[in-house]
């Protein structure tokens, strides 16, 4: 009888279901187990649906910045005296039932991937028993909704349970007027007065977005500026478009408390100011769902933060139990997560696997404009952890960008000063998304700026900017200028 490894997974996220996947293809025997359905937070209340209700809004701010510089008109019966107030507006009800119904769909989809593979779909939580066994497997308890338990026996254990919204004793929310990211979609109507407390990537996205849809918002930062771990000159642009939006945005402010007076929230900050809204969004970070899950008794070693260590190939401490995703701590992002499972399928199963490389990770801020990264950044430079040449060219020379009243953004590139490969780059612009590719190609494979500066691009593109930003970089190098 021929022997089946075992797998079992414990979260559905991206971490946990590309594992699946793996595993299946590779002929192991793998039971996923989930308890709100395949894809995660990722999926259900995260990356799916925040980017779902991102698109109306950045639809919302295309139109409402540009239609009178392009030329369109809006006829409608609207008085000629008041054509300047004139907006778009939005049925938010009607946005976040697409939003969950999208959220759904992608949910079931994947479950349907994964079933089809021939993994089996539990739901319940599950949970590590005790140490590894002499024969070296491990026993995960799942506990069903219903109360019923049932034992598994695994080879080796995947460990993908994500994390959750960080919150503040406080200010709590209570899914109305104190909100946290994985509430907002069920609001029916418009924040009129929006607070959104904590300009990270989410604060700073959910910020840009409900603005665009017409909420009058105000951001709180505890930091100098917006988008403190991002490259400098990205952040101040994106701050910079959030003022002249009409944001306001607080620097320097930190929030100690957020509570409902009636039909609005009071703000209090540490240095005694209160401001009022009629909504509150607490975008203050996560906490990894590391907790009940028999880790530590297990052999697992967490981190003083909660989450789990692990090293490039996503093993864990203890023998035969590797973690993936949000939980780990690596890098909030769902390619992460889905490279750590499969890496740790990969190693488990001794197929060719390359350890996790972070710095050939690209990244985006979905705000209006975009901020996609990509390698080292400016940071890594002025720290002195890489010596490499930069260009950044403003997209306000772009021929296409000025074609469709884009004045905001630009691409940056670092490139080693000898050699002139590239290593890092920044592209703020709208669908950054899409234009960083070329550059996440160009680090993955060590190319160089005169490669990159000698492929054919589009006139007129957004893409054009990234070649010439390369021919400035070769030729700076040719001449043997800084």
């Amino acid at each position: 009888m021929e022997y089946v490894t075992r797998i079992v997974i414990i979260g559905g996220g991206p971490g946990g279901y590309e594992a699946a996947l793996v595993a299946a293809q590779l002929g192991a025997e793998v039971t996923v187990v989930d308890c709100d359905g395949l894809g995660g937070a990722s999926v259900l209340t995260d990356c799916v649906p925040s980017k779902t209700l991102i698109a109306t809004a950045e639809v919302m701010t295309t139109f409402d910045s540009s239609y009178e510089e392009l030329g369109i008109i809006v006829a409608d019966d609207t008085p000629h005296i008041e054509q300047a107030a004139r907006v778009v507006g939005v049925d938010l009800g009607k946005v976040n039932r697409r939003v969950k119904r999208l959220a759904l769909a992608q949910s079931h989809d994947i479950t349907a991937s994964v079933t089809r593979a021939g993994a089996r779909v539990m739901r319940g939580r599950g949970r590590l028993e005790g140490m590894q066994a002499l024969d070296g497997s491990r026993k995960v308890v799942v506990a069903a909704a219903d109360g019923t338990e049932e034992t598994l026996v695994a080879d080796a254990v995947l460990i993908a349970t994500g994390g959750h919204p960080r919150e503040v004793p406080d200010a709590l929310p209570d899914g109305e007027r104190i909100l946290n990211w994985t509430q907002v979609y069920d609001l029916d109507e418009l924040p009129e007065e929006l607070i959104v407390v904590g300009s990270g990537v989410t604060g700073a996205e959910f910020a840009g977005a409900y603005q665009a849809l017409g909420s009058k918002v105000t951001l709180v930062s505890s930091r100098d500026r917006v988008l403190p771990g991002e490259d400098p000159d990205a952040a101040a642009v994106l701050e910079d478009v959030f003022r002249r939006r009409g944001m306001n945005v607080m620097a320097r402010s930190r929030a100690e408390s957020a509570k409902r007076v009636g039909d609005r929230v009071e703000v209090t900050l540490s240095d005694g100011r209160v401001i009022t809204g009629t909504h509150c969004l607490m975008a203050v970070g996560a906490i990894p769902n590391s907790a009940g899950l028999g880790l530590e008794e297990a052999g697992v070693r967490l981190r003083d933060s909660g989450h789990i260590w692990t090293d490039k190939v996503s093993r864990t401490t203890a023998p035969g139990v590797y973690a993936a995703g949000d939980v780990t701590g690596v890098f909030a992002l769902a390619s992460v997560a889905a490279m750590q499972g499969r890496i740790a399928m990969y190693h488990f199963l001794g197929d060719a696997v390359a350890p996790l490389n972070l710095k050939t990770v690209s990244s985006n801020v979905f705000t209006d404009p975009e901020i996609a990264t990509v390698g080292y950044s400016q940071a890594d430079v002025d720290a002195g952890k890489i010596d490499a040449r930069v260009v950044k060219l403003p997209l306000l020379r772009n021929p296409r960008a000025k074609m469709q009243g884009i004045r905001d953004g630009f691409v940056k590139i670092f490139c080693r000063p000898g050699t002139g490969i590239v290593v890092g780059g920044v592209v703020v612009a709208p669908r950054a998304s899409e234009l960083i590719h070329p550059i996440s190609i160009a680090v993955d494979n060590n190319l160089t700026v005169e490669q990159i500066a000698n492929a054919f691009t589009v006139y007129p593109s957004l893409s054009g900017s990234i070649a010439e930003v390369a021919r400035q970089l070769h030729t700076r190098k040719a001449t043997g200028e800084g």
